[in-house]
């Protein structure tokens, strides 16, 4: 596509900062010379024709003057307004300018560019939504009816497109971003890939390619939200003549029922967990049986134990639209072409390899080589194998926990259901020495939290990062171990997790037995030695059986009757080990496995609880138990919920996150030992109210011999500016960032040159489609040897979550005028981000995007105060005088899906009991529990949000004998938060009281906050005192208006509706 005369390379959309060349064209009626792009071109066709009349239709010099497509006629009626009848009106909201609109060739329904009443344009949005990538450009448009698509490789996806100008001509060429405009030896030396930019811009296509609709046009058009949009793209799904009608009227649809902090019983407890775990089940089979790819080339191998491997690519991996895991079972088959003996063969089998920076072949460990056509390379389709073993177990442990009594203990019953009880106390003999054999001496911290496990049937243990959470957990099973009959049942919802635990415990000495899933006992892990099918081979209590092993492994299988007896003394032997166990170790859907389902164990600790759904929690605790230790941290990423439905329906919170609600008071290790103090002190500050202790001095992990430049030598992290504009990447439902891309490129090159390995570095990025492009970015720009940049680890950061690497590099991504930030709102994914780094971190952002956000302004802010917030080259880093934005909420709003009104608690005890503003009903989101007490007021001031405790809020303590005085007595000082516990509410003792109320009496404790029908919310708190406490109580009028609040004094705490 040729240009001449074109006013301003910068209307064909952002270019890069020292872009000096300018640009002047002129489009013809077609891109590359054809309107059919079945075929690879050999060179850029000119455009010919009237240039000024191209020009002007084009409205390049004023976009505003572009042409008006029957502006008149719109006044007519109002059915042509909205394009009824009009074949390319766009399906969302009518407007039919040809010059606006583009037709999806995956579901030929046309499409504007217009962004309505959403940040995407119209077109976008369904790309997007539908996960479609294709385009035409209508016949009457100035460009006619062209396909977008890559001159070099014909690829057509226009999440990939973006255009390039010639260095000497007036040409335009379209290329895809990778492999063709990445790479540095283009067929014709005059393509300035440099200048490479996308012809989507901001989720909007570019205005040469596609007109944007006059404002008159818009505001005649149909009004659409994106709700309906959403709607509207799910109906299609199923019925693509579907209209918005249709989705109106299904839009009075019910939510599912939330979740409720407390449950009547066991029976209405799987009344609303069971439809959520189903329809997470329903979206997650329909996922799963949608992603098959098809023309996969297969290269064959045999395994060291003769079973065939299958290694291949699976592009929709490769863009981030399916989710892929060792130990998932895929389906291979060989449609083939000639009618051969092979044609029609499937095979099923275990994922064992997944991609990764060095290569991107999955490799499938297929159940049987018979048949196998490993003479065939090309013709084989791949899908996946949907199992719904691991919510079928979910299901059954809810079922159990309501149908049996024996399931959990009476305690554990009525604490998993929310019920007052009082405190219990187990009699136990005491240890003398809490550290465990074998494994680190514990702190203060750690031991105070086995001391406490020991005695209490039901206990939460918070590890904030680096505080030896492993560990700890470790020592606690072992003292449970020793002190109480029967095994204990280790778990958490990750393999690698339960790997991890397993081998400490092992180190104690305890008789271990690590149970994995049938389909992953071919994968190997450090703790193989450990698991069941390995111990039973190696088992020397059973001869006949390894007989029968010797002679399946030399004859490849066993005739039937020595199959039978195999397997019956296979389970002999599997009773026999886990019977001798000490402890048992398995992912929380393991603790399923039949091969336990006669046993009962007493005693329950999961790991990484915060990562798992509560009725993943559930199949551990209903085999009998009686003593249980949750372990995780709720300020971290919880569990990965897919169908949006059931996550606002609350299956996204975790059974550890709805204890800590009601109540019941986490023990928090406090001692980290990973970070430099200067990395973990932001974090403690903003998420653990101060609390982290370093167990590293800075001299410890400051290292000498690393030449980095770090701006202060002794403080190794730094804000690296970088405003560089995202873009959508291949998927259409990730972003990457070009700039930041090439700059963590320079950093690890730099780490590299300053002595740091490979292994030591990790780069970090929230979205998938900036993981892979810095990936292979690296490979294709890195200036030293490519094995180097091959073994650094790019990940997501949820990933990342658990792991830490020497340094980290953070690459934010987000840089746009409408869209925000995503991802990055969430306070845990930032928490997690900053935490994994023992020596060093760099982020790379947009400071003016990310402080649009208050959590990112108070990080911005205090990387500048430490001088630590720079732009320019490495060689050469600057303070940056760039001026932050200001935020449109208080942090404590951003961190509040609730929009609680902050007003002082004295408002409650107006005279008269005014009518005064309550707090907003919103739908239910465990994310405000993680943040904020139901106490009356959270300033705004930094302090304050950093402790996370209602600092000096005024609240008014009452007079013994209950009646309301015309003079408050006195006002506590402060609420601790986040830890619910007796916070010694009271007056402070150097007597400033008044009438008849003892200075330091009182003691009010945060006890429990839910959500009751109609709407209304009540948190309660229970009170230590003989009196000084109080309760308020509202209700939403009739009308709508503000909660009418009364107040009167109580013993027994403070409810509020």
């Amino acid at each position: 596509m040729e240009f001449s005369n074109f006013e301003g390379a910068s209307q064909y959309g952002p270019q890069d900062d020292d872009l000096t060349s300018v640009y002047s064209a002129v489009p013809n009626s077609v891109i590359n010379g054809s309107s059919n792009h079945n075929h690879h071109h050999n060179a850029p066709s000119t455009i010919n024709g009237d240039f000024t009349s191209q020009f002007n239709d084009l409205g390049i010099s004023d976009p505003s003057n572009g042409l008006r497509y029957g502006d008149d006629e719109f006044d007519e009626r109002e059915r042509e307004m909205l394009g009824a009848g009009v074949e390319h009106a766009c399906a969302y909201c009518g407007i039919h300018n040809p010059q606006c609109v583009v037709k999806c060739m995956h579901c030929n329904k046309w499409f504007c560019n217009s962004r309505g009443n959403t940040s995407a344009s119209h077109i976008v949005n369904h790309l997007v939504k539908a996960k479609h990538k294709e385009v035409v450009l209508h016949k009457e448009s100035a460009l006619g009816d062209t396909v977008p698509e890559c001159y070099n490789c014909g690829s057509k996806n226009v999440f990939m497109l973006g255009f390039i100008p010639a260095k000497s001509d007036t040409v335009v060429v379209l290329l895809c971003r990778q492999p063709c405009a990445a790479l540095t030896n283009s067929r014709d030396i005059n393509w300035d890939t440099s200048q490479w930019s996308a012809i989507i811009d901001d989720r909007q296509f570019l205005s040469w390619l596609v007109k944007i609709p006059s404002e008159a046009e818009q505001l005649r058009a149909r009004q659409i939200s994106l709700a309906q949009i959403a709607k509207l793209e799910e109906l299609w799904r199923d019925n693509p003549d579907a209209r918005l009608e249709d989705a109106e009227a299904q839009s009075g649809e019910e939510e599912m029922q939330p979740i409720l902090l407390r449950y009547e019983d066991a029976y209405q407890y799987q009344n609303i967990f069971g439809p959520l775990v189903k329809i997470e089940a329903d979206y997650d089979k329909r996922m799963k049986e949608s992603q098959t790819e098809n023309d996969i080339t297969i290269r064959w191998d045999m395994g060291l134990n003769q079973k065939r491997l299958a290694w291949f690519c699976m592009p929709k991996l490769e863009s981030g639209e399916v989710r892929l895991a060792v130990g998932d079972e895929l389906r291979l088959k060989f449609v083939g072409w000639g009618g051969g003996s092979s044609e029609g063969w499937e095979g099923i089998g275990s994922v064992i390899k997944i991609p990764n920076n060095v290569s991107d072949e999955i490799c499938l460990e297929l159940r049987r080589n018979d048949g196998v056509p490993s003479d065939c390379t090309h013709g084989f389709s791949v899908d996946f194998v949907w199992k719904a073993t691991s919510f079928d177990r979910m299901q059954a442990a809810m079922k159990t926990f309501a149908i049996d009594e024996k399931s959990v203990s009476g305690y554990i019953y009525h604490k998993l259901l929310g019920h007052e009880l009082e405190p219990q106390v187990l009699r136990t003999q005491m240890p003398k020495r809490f550290s465990a054999p074998n494994l680190p001496e514990l702190n203060h911290s750690q031991m105070a939290a086995v001391k406490a496990v020991l005695q209490k049937p039901l206990s939460l243990i918070q590890g904030p990062p680096g505080t030896g959470k492993t560990v700890t957990s470790a020592s606690i099973v072992y003292h449970l171990a020793k002190m109480n009959p029967g095994q204990v049942l280790v778990c958490a919802p990750s393999n690698v997790a339960v790997d991890h635990l397993c081998e400490k415990i092992h180190q104690t000495g305890l008789k271990v037995v690590r149970l994995a899933a049938k389909s992953r006992e071919a994968l190997g892990s450090n703790v193989d030695f450990l698991s069941l099918h390995n111990q039973v081979n190696n088992a020397d209590t059973h001869p006949e059986l390894q007989k029968l092993i010797q002679l399946r492994n030399d004859q490849g299988e066993l005739s039937q009757s020595d199959e039978r007896k195999y397997k019956s003394l296979v389970r002999a032997c599997e009773k026999d080990i886990l019977n001798a166990a000490d402890v048992i170790c398995t992912t929380c859907v393991g603790a399923g496995d039949q091969r336990l389902s006669k046993f009962k164990f007493r005693t329950v600790l999961i790991d990484e609880a915060t990562q798992s759904a509560e009725p993943e929690c559930m199949i551990p605790l209903v085999m009998g138990c009686k003593q249980a230790v949750l372990v995780g941290d709720h300020q971290q990423l919880g569990p990965v919920i897919m169908n949006k439905k059931a996550a606002r329906a609350g299956l996204s919170q975790s059974l550890f996150e709805r204890l800590v609600i009601l109540g019941n008071r986490p023990i928090r290790l406090q001692v980290q030992y990973r970070m430099h103090p200067c990395l973990s002190e932001f974090p403690s500050n903003m998420f653990y109210e101060g609390t982290l202790q370093n167990g590293v001095t800075a001299p410890e992990r400051l290292r000498k011999n690393v030449d980095f430049p770090w701006p202060v030598s002794d403080t190794p992290m730094f804000f690296h500016q970088n405003l560089g504009t995202e873009e959508i990447s291949s998927s259409g439902t990730s972003f990457l960032n070009r700039t930041e891309a090439s700059n963590v490129e320079k950093m690890v090159t730099k780490f590299f040159k300053s002595g740091v390995l490979p292994s030591q570095i990790g780069v970090i990025t929230p979205y998938e489609g900036q993981r892979s492009y810095i990936a292979a970015y690296m490979q294709l720009h890195g200036s030293l040897k490519k094995d180097l940049y091959k073994e650094v680890e790019v990940a997501s950061v949820d990933a990342f979550q658990g792991r830490e690497k020497d340094y980290i590099i953070l690459s934010c991504v987000r840089s746009n005028e409408h869209q925000g930030i995503g991802f990055l709102n969430d306070p845990r994914r930032l928490n997690v981000a900053l935490t994994r780094a023992k020596y060093g971190v760099v982020i790379l952002g947009n400071p003016k995007v990310l402080s649009k956000h208050p959590l990112w302004l108070y990080l911005l802010t205090h990387y500048k105060e430490k001088s630590c917030f720079v732009e320019g080259p490495l060689s050469n880093l600057q303070p940056s005088m760039i001026q932050f934005s200001r935020p449109k909420k208080s942090l404590a709003a951003a961190m509040d899906p609730f929009k609680r009104r902050e007003s002082p608690a004295g408002e409650y005890m107006d005279k008269n009991v005014g009518r005064v503003p309550g707090p907003a009903a919103g739908r239910f989101d465990p994310s405000y529990y993680r943040t904020h007490n139901t106490m009356s007021f959270v300033p705004s001031d930094a302090q304050s949000v950093i402790s996370q405790a209602i600092t000096n809020s005024a609240f008014p303590l009452f007079p013994p004998g209950g009646s309301k005085p015309k003079t408050y007595t006195g006002y506590a000082s402060s609420v601790i938060s986040q830890q619910p516990t007796d916070s010694g509410l009271g007056l402070p003792s150097n007597g400033n009281s008044k009438g008849n109320l003892t200075p330091g009496i009182g003691g009010i404790g945060y006890s429990q906050f839910d959500r009751l029908g109609g709407g209304k919310r009540r948190g309660s708190f229970t009170s230590e005192a003989a009196s000084a406490s109080m309760y308020a109580y509202g209700y939403k009028g009739g009308d709508g208006e503000d909660d009418t609040l009364s107040v009167a004094p109580s013993q027994a705490g403070m409810t509020e509706f």
